[in-house]
């Protein structure tokens, strides 16, 4: 795992709303030709529902390109457009493939994919907790900063009932 060149988390992507892995990604980690994989994927097609894989379109794949410097088609690129894999998609892969580089592989991914998940659950109650806590603080200053208080009363005083101004100078 030491001569992957960058960590499997920096190979997950969002597209269409879902965390995916790009075929080439997938093949460099197995260290196998991305040709080679999409094969193995399109000869088990029955293994990949759309909920486990599909494939980009060209809008998607213009995008990433701009995005991720993934090579354009023609002179060394792809001639075809990029399948993604999604979590289920990447452990069906390690049936696929069969091999012990793909099966160790992908326990790391799906390692990283349950790290991802945790992050993202252990982070959904901030939001509301913030809110609570300025409540609370709120509450807080009302209840026992008589100068914030007093503070606060007079502004509501003066927005019900503003002082006239006094006219200075010359009224026709």
């Amino acid at each position: 795992m030491n001569d992957i060149i960058l960590p499997i988390r920096e190979m997950i992507y969002e597209i269409r709303g879902q965390k995916v892995m790009m075929d080439r990604d997938l093949a460099r980690l197995y260290e196998i030709e991305t040709g080679a994989l999409n094969r193995a994927v399109k000869r088990n097609m029955e293994r990949f529902p759309d909920i486990f894989m599909f494939q980009l379109t060209e809008e998607e794949v213009i995008s990433l390109r701009c995005q991720f410097g993934i090579s354009k088609h023609g002179k060394g690129g792809r001639r075809y457009l990029p399948f993604v894999f999604t979590e289920h998609g990447v452990l069906m892969l390690s049936s696929v493939l069969n091999s012990k580089k793909a099966i160790s592989i992908n326990i790391e991914i799906m390692v990283t994919f349950n790290k991802l998940r945790q992050f993202a659950l252990s982070q959904a109650g901030t939001n509301e907790e913030i809110a609570e806590l300025r409540k609370l603080l709120m509450l807080y200053i009302e209840k026992n900063d008589k100068r914030v208080n007093d503070i606060i009363i007079a502004l509501n005083n003066l927005l019900e009932h503003p002082k006239e101004s006094k006219k200075i100078g010359f009224n026709p």
